[in-house]
């Protein structure tokens, strides 16, 4: 009976329900979904219901990606990709947006394209597409028809052709209602629009310099002209850069110009001929740099606007008020000046008008009418970065108490809420720009790699006398180790997470480097959160061009395009050296010398620089010159290439594909299922060419150090115009196209082909060289030539980018991570799914079906459970990086382009990890509970065999 109560406490502790694994998802990856860094003129706050007191965040960022924002919270409430503005031509797409009052719509035009969208879920009401040239500017038109309002209001848009061309769309469904087109040389400007007019904006060029500003007024019902003049201004407005501002609220919209000097403001309310001069005070000791006009654009708002004047350090404004009688302008007062840079926003209250001025140090709120502060704050925490522009709402509170919330854009693009001094939330906008990236080790485990070769390379007793002095420096840390003892031990025990994410390598960063010349860190186990951001360089004009990032040792290099380079302190961001231009170079390779990675700059002529590097005499690196060819190169020889591959006639190099740099392989054959093994042609040195032709495709093995093409295959009927990729590990290759079958009757689609290389076909045999231990490739007939076996498979949609998993020891099954753009999401496919080995036609016999190989079957549809990204829409992803933990099960991805994702993925699933469901306490308590019990029944088991022994 005490047998029995044992074992029914055992049982009790054991929990009603056991899981193997929690779901992960959510909670192991993370994603950043993001918009671009917000541009000044299309942004602001917008109430997307008339019965709401609510506001959304909207924006039409510089990535073109049109969104909006919960202010709450930052989280996006909807967002729509425009255009693809890395196909867009630097600066040919102009792009605008605007809010409809009172309505759930909000009106964007980009290029040549206007649309209309339900402010709140961001479903496409209308577009139109026009062919007259892109759009130079948008208006929404705000007046009362006849008896009755508008019942949807109309757009006024403008394109700049050769000819201005003003058009009024209605607002309910995008036709044109009516046109006016300007049959003069003049250059299209802008368009405002009153209560009573429509103004068209026009830029005529003087008799001997600058630009005379025209006014065309037009007929807000019908087109036509009702009045024109020219406005004097070709002695200040030298380019359209001159102009300021063009617009405001319906009562009094205005045209603002300054001189070259900013010396001299002039102030003109549209429809009139009146120029008011303002002579501007300057008493900072600096020359101004920008003059920026802030004006309400509500319809019942009053004529008042604010002129901000920056410096180089400082800066200040002043407020004026319009008469609308005589059309005059006068100054109402100024505001101090600021030792540092400010930002304005404006918002307004029915009527009244306010501005709210945002500093480092400060922020306030003034009334148009008046230069008595209203309310200020002292940031509670404060951003390293300066404001670029705002938008901002305030609230009075009993007619004495103030409020507001703004959202700035920091000089580093990303964009953050502030309410009342404190920040609410901050969105990393700044990442949209990432042009490159690199994962860092940061818990020393790199340094004792290092430190472990050193050792390897050295003699039996150098080593060991390392050995001793890096355990003496370890002491240094032995105090704090004890220290924090009891604390892990009870952490361990008492926390459901069973991983340490340091201990285990699950913990990294990131380095991700902008083209604004930003450098960030991003810690994988804390969500993708940014750990430091710094600005690396200064980017004037001009984008920062990252070729590479190496991280090595706690220090990770970034190499640009133009020779420079900058080392920064993977853990704090600190900037550590800083290398001047010195020559163009077009990419970067990092050869392994010396057991560490060395760069050698590659030209734009495929020409690698050996000079200033000693890599001994077999580094070979493999390169491509911008007319299209692949040549290789031996240091030995640094002056002439080795090899020389150059494309057909009629095709032009697409990309060259090798293998990752970590690629360990854990086995050189693959054990079939009647225990013969396949030996893999495991070649480290091989390169996949891809070309193009005018609707063909072909792709070329070859031996980097020879040159010899090792393998060709060429698609015919294949649209160029999609993306192709492609991808190399071990002893395997993938890519993917849109081709066409060379029978008409197959099917044509998307396609993703996998190739495998063999030694042999046959099993058991290393092919022509058997089982020699060195082989030169020099002697191209000495080369052996792979046994390729390959299948396709027809997918449903376009893949865009390929990698592959990585492992410590490479024995994990492998993935094959994709991102596909038309469901905008990231995959990965388990490697036995795509076996070439597949049998066609027929069920896999006992030996197939023991080595997992499945029927194959043409058409591979995409399971739900590879999607990595689960329901998460994942937008514009370039490129995937992929690294290995000290768990071999487990490897870390990380994906970026518009948006950032990043996970933890399990191939073959966790089994040198527990799960979350593992109870450690329960554990424990069962540890226990069997001492208990082996303590409480070993006397009485005892006392039962003497018992026996007597009754014998």
């Amino acid at each position: 009976m005490r047998l029995q109560a044992a074992f029914l406490l055992l049982a009790s502790i054991v929990p009603s329900a056991l899981a193997i694994f929690a779901d992960d998802a959510y909670h192991i990856d993370y994603h950043h979904a993001l918009l671009g860094s917000p541009q000044a003129r299309t942004t602001f706050f917008h109430k997307p219901s008339s019965s709401s007191s609510a506001s959304l965040l909207y924006t039409l960022s510089e990535k073109l990606v049109l969104g909006a924002v919960n202010p709450k919270d930052g989280t996006i409430v909807w967002r729509q990709v425009l255009a693809d503005s890395t196909k867009t031509k630097e600066g040919a797409a102009a792009f605008f947006l605007r809010a409809v009052d009172g309505e759930d719509a909000v009106v964007s035009a980009i290029d040549n394209v206007v649309s209309s969208w339900g402010a709140l879920d961001g479903k496409l009401s209308w577009e139109n597409k026009f062919g007259d040239g892109p759009v130079t500017d948008l208006e929404i038109l705000q007046l009362e028809e006849g008896s009755a309002a508008q019942a949807a209001k109309d757009s006024i848009v403008l394109f700049g052709g050769q000819n201005g061309l003003v058009r009024r769309l209605d607002g309910g469904s995008g036709n044109v209602k009516w046109e006016y087109k300007d049959e003069s040389d003049d250059t299209p400007f802008q368009v405002s629009t009153s209560a009573t007019n429509v103004f068209y904006i026009s830029l005529q060029s003087a008799s001997r310099k600058g630009y005379k500003i025209k006014v065309t007024a037009l007929d807000p019902q019908t087109g036509r002209v009702t009045h024109q003049h020219t406005l004097s201004s070709e002695a200040e407005v030298s380019s359209p850069s001159s102009i300021v501002f063009v617009g405001a609220n319906l009562a009094s919209p205005l045209i603002a110009w300054v001189d070259d000097a900013r010396t001299l403001l002039k102030l003109n309310v549209i429809g009139s001929k009146q120029v008011n001069s303002v002579n501007i005070e300057n008493t900072s000791g600096e020359d101004i740099r920008k003059v920026e006009i802030h004006a309400p654009h509500a319809l019942n708002s009053l004529p008042h606007f604010l002129v901000h004047y920056k410096t180089e350090s400082k800066s200040w404004a002043e407020v004026y008020h319009t008469d609308l009688k005589s059309s005059t302008i006068s100054n109402a007062y100024r505001l101090p000046v600021f030792q540092e840079s400010s930002a304005f926003a404006t918002s307004n209250i029915d009527a009244n008008v306010y501005f709210t001025r945002i500093t480092k140090s400060e922020i306030s709120v003034v009334s148009s009418a008046s230069h008595g502060i209203l309310a200020r704050w002292t940031p509670k925490n404060p951003s390293k970065d300066a404001a670029q522009h705002a938008v901002s709402e305030v609230v009075a509170r009993g007619g004495t108490t103030y409020a507001v919330r703004f959202a700035q854009v920091l000089e580093s693009g990303d964009w953050t809420l502030v309410r009342n001094g404190k920040t609410e939330w901050t969105r990393p906008e700044s990442l949209t720009d990432a042009v490159a990236a690199a994962w860092a080790e940061v818990d020393g485990e790199e340094e004792l790699a290092h430190e472990l070769e050193v050792e390897g390379h050295a003699s039996l007793l150098g080593a060991y006398i390392h050995r001793l002095k890096r355990h003496a420096k370890d002491l240094e840390y032995l105090p704090s180790w004890l220290q924090q003892l009891p604390l892990r031990i009870l952490s361990s025990v008492v926390s459901k997470e069973v991983t340490d994410l340091t201990d285990f390598g699950l913990k990294k960063y990131i380095i991700v480097a902008t083209e604004t010349g930003r450098l960030l860190a991003l810690d994988s186990a804390q969500q993708g959160s940014i750990v430091w951001s710094v600005k690396a360089t200064d980017v004037e004009g001009t984008k920062w061009n990252v070729k590479a990032i190496n991280a090595l040792q706690g220090v990770a290099t970034v190499y640009v395009d133009d020779g420079s380079f900058v080392k920064v302190n993977v853990a704090s961001g600190a900037v550590i050296e800083k290398g001047a231009p010195t020559q163009q170079r077009s990419s970067i390779a990092l050869v392994p010398s010396e057991g560490s990675p060395t760069a050698v700059d590659i030209r734009s002529d495929g020409v690698p620089d050996f000079s200033s590097i000693n890599l001994g005499n077999n580094a070979f690196i493999v390169s491509t010159s911008d007319d299209g060819r692949v040549l290789g190169w031996n240091s030995i020889a640094p002056k002439t290439p080795v090899w020389e591959f150059v494309p057909p006639k009629g095709e032009r190099l697409l990309s060259a594909t090798t293998r990752p740099s970590y690629d360990p392989v854990a086995s050189i054959g693959k054990v079939l299922g009647d225990r013969s093994v396949l030996y893999k042609y495991l070649n480290p040195n091989l390169a996949l060419i891809t070309t193009v032709g005018d609707n063909t495709a072909s792709f070329y093995l070859l031996d980097a150090i020879s040159g010899q093409i090792l393998h060709t295959v060429t698609h015919k009927g294949v649209d160029t115009r999609q993306p192709i990729a492609s991808v190399m590990s071990e002893n395997w290759f993938a890519y993917s196209l849109w081709g066409e079958a060379a029978d008409e009757s197959a099917a044509k689609g998307y396609r993703l082909v996998i190739s495998e290389l063999f030694e042999s076909p046959i099993a058991n045999d290393r092919g022509s060289l058997g089982d020699a231990a060195n082989y030169t490739v020099q002697d191209k007939t000495g080369i052996p030539q792979p046994h390729v076996i390959s299948q396709a498979f027809i997918i449903p949609e376009p893949i865009s980018n390929m990698a592959v998993t990585k492992t410590r020891q490479g024995i994990t099954v492998k993935q094959l991570l994709c991102t596909l753009p038309a469901s905008s999401a990231i995959i990965g496919i388990p490697r036995p799914v795509l076996d070439p080995r597949r049998p066609v036609g027929r069920d896999p016999t006992r030996n197939e079906a023991e080595e997992g190989l499945a029927k194959y079957h043409p058409f591979l549809d995409f399971d739900p459970r590879w999607y990595l990204t689960h329901a998460r829409e994942v937008l514009g992803i370039q490129h995937i990086r992929s690294t290995q933990t000290l768990l071999e099960s487990t490897s870390l991805v990380f994906a970026y382009g518009l948006d950032v994702f990043g996970t933890r993925v399990m191939p073959s699933q966790a089994f040198d990890l527990l799960g979350k469901g593992f109870s450690k306490m329960q554990l424990l308590l069962t540890v226990v509970a069997l001492g208990v019990g082996v303590a409480v029944l070993s006397p009485l088991a005892r006392a039962k065999q003497v018992n026996m022994k007597w009754k014998i």
